[in-house]
C-alpha cells in the first residue's frame, strides 16, 4: 500500500500492471519450481486436461506478487518526487482463497487489480488492517487468479 490507513477507501480498486506469459519463461519457471508434464512439455501440455501447455498457478501467483511490487514501488517514489509523506511499509498476516481459475497459456496477458475490502482497527495504534482482493485477468477478460489477502498499514502519526 503507498497510502496512509486512513486514506484508503473500501471499494477502491487500483489497475496493477500486465504481464505476458511465454512459452519460454512458462516452461523455465515450471522446470524449477512446479515440473509437471503439463508445465514443462508442449506434447504432454496437449494431451492433457488443459490441451495445451500452460503455466504453474505458482508462476501466476509470483508474476502476481511481482507486478504488485513494481506498481507500489512506482507510487511510493512519484509521492516521494513530490514531497510526499511516505508510510512505513508494513507486513502481511497472509492470504487465503488462492485460486487458479482458468489456465494462463503462452501468449496470454494478464493484467492484475487489487481492490479494498475492508479496514480495521488493531491493537497496534500505528497500524491498521486492510483486506484486499486481488485479482488476474487475461486478453479475453476471463479471470485467471484471485486471492483475498490482508496487510497492516501505516497510520498517519503512528
Amino acid at each position: 500500500m503507498i497510502k496512509f490507513y486512513e486514506d484508503l477507501v473500501v471499494g477502491e480498486e487500483n489497475r496493477l500492471g500486465s504481464h505476458e506469459f511465454t512459452s519460454e519463461a512458462i516452461i523455465a519457471f515450471a522446470k524449477v519450481y512446479d515440473p509437471q508434464p503439463f508445465h514443462i512439455d508442449d506434447a504432454a501440455g496437449a494431451a492433457s486436461i488443459y490441451g495445451s501447455l500452460c503455466a504453474s498457478g505458482w508462476h501466476t501467483a509470483c508474476v502476481c506478487m511481482r507486478t504488485l511490487i513494481d506498481w507500489r514501488d512506482a507510487r511510493r517514489k512519484e509521492a516521494e518526487a513530490r514531497g510526499e509523506p511516505v508510510p512505513v511499509l508494513g507486513v502481511s498476516p497472509g492470504i487465503r482463497d488462492l485460486r487458479w481459475l482458468s489456465p494462463v497459456r503462452p501468449g496470454d496477458v494478464v493484467t492484475f487489480y487489487s481492490k479494498v475490502e475492508s479496514k480495521r482497527e488493531t491493537k497496534r495504534p500505528a497500524w491498521g488492517l486492510v483486506g484486499h482482493y486481488t485479482r488476474g485477468v487475461d486478453q479475453t477478460g476471463r479471470e485467471v487468479l484471485s486471492m483475498h489477502g490482508s496487510v497492516f498499514v501505516a497510520r498517519r502519526g503512528g
